[in-house]
């Protein structure tokens, strides 16, 4: 019996970056995508904390390599590409997940210090990686770049407002790659979490009177984990999603229904 939807998953022989992977969707989108096939370059501010997650990798029998990089330096970020090449050759897949919120305010309080540091994070760092994988990506003629937005880009909710500009940024970001490099067999789509059980979100859901408030609306009523991100992550970096780009994926309980 021939199994071509079930090869249309495999991974194996391609190469993925994946960022701010020390962690939560990250090292989880990294843990599915080495599961699937792919060769993982793991990177992190902590070479201790990626390190970890890449032994884990390779402890269950797949292929990972950590790499210590500082998304907001733009050398760390040539390094990354660099360590990658220089280990496998090439760059099949790019996971833009490394991303910072590290306030919960008013827009009127955000200082142009703190606009430029989310904004730098957040955005300029997956211009600038992108630009660099795409290079190598497009001499193969294929490729997928798959950048972690947020549902907080389409819907803000208070106190979130310089984050929510810069993953709206993202999700454009997303749609002008994919409206240029099209042409070069490469692909780019964003997958937008709701809640999910990360450091990064876990002030709210933490915060049972808060988790409460949030959920009381929502179709599918709990916060979601790490891994519930894996999936759609591997669907966008394999051959079953040849036809997909310049897409953003809800992946977010039904929150942007309301």
């Amino acid at each position: 019996m021939t199994k071509k939807y079930k090869k249309l998953f495999d991974l194996s022989g391609k190469v993925a970056i994946v960022t701010g992977s020390s962690r939560g969707i990250g090292a989880s989108i990294a843990e599915a995508l080495a599961e699937f096939g792919a060769s993982v370059v793991l990177s992190s501010r902590s070479k201790e904390a990626v390190d970890e997650v890449a032994n884990k990798i390779i402890k269950n029998g797949y292929n990972a390599l950590s790499c210590e990089c500082h998304v907001g330096e733009e050398d760390h970020l040539k390094n990354l590409i660099d360590t990658t090449l220089k280990k496998y050759d090439k760059i099949d897949i790019l996971v833009n997940n490394a991303g910072i919120n590290p306030v919960f305010d008013r827009l009127e309080n955000a200082d142009e210090k703190l606009f430029n540091k989310i904004m730098d994070i957040n955005v300029k760092a997956a211009f600038k990686l992108s630009n660099m994988a795409m290079k190598h990506m497009k001499n193969n003629k294929s490729g997928s770049i798959i950048n972690i937005s947020s549902v907080e880009g389409h819907k803000p909710d208070k106190g979130l407002g310089v984050y929510s500009i810069s993953k709206a940024a993202i999700s454009m970001l997303t749609k002008s790659q994919a409206k240029e490099w099209g042409k070069y067999g490469i692909r780019s789509n964003a997958i937008c979490p709701g809640l999910i059980k990360t450091k990064l979100s876990s002030a709210l859901w933490q915060n049972e009177e808060m988790l409460e408030l949030w959920l009381k609306d929502l179709p599918i009523r709990k916060a979601a984990e790490p891994e519930e991100i894996s999936g759609i992550a591997v669907y966008l970096a394999s051959e079953a999603s040849s036809y997909t780009t310049g897409e953003t994926f809800n992946i977010d309980g039904g929150y942007m229904i309301n």
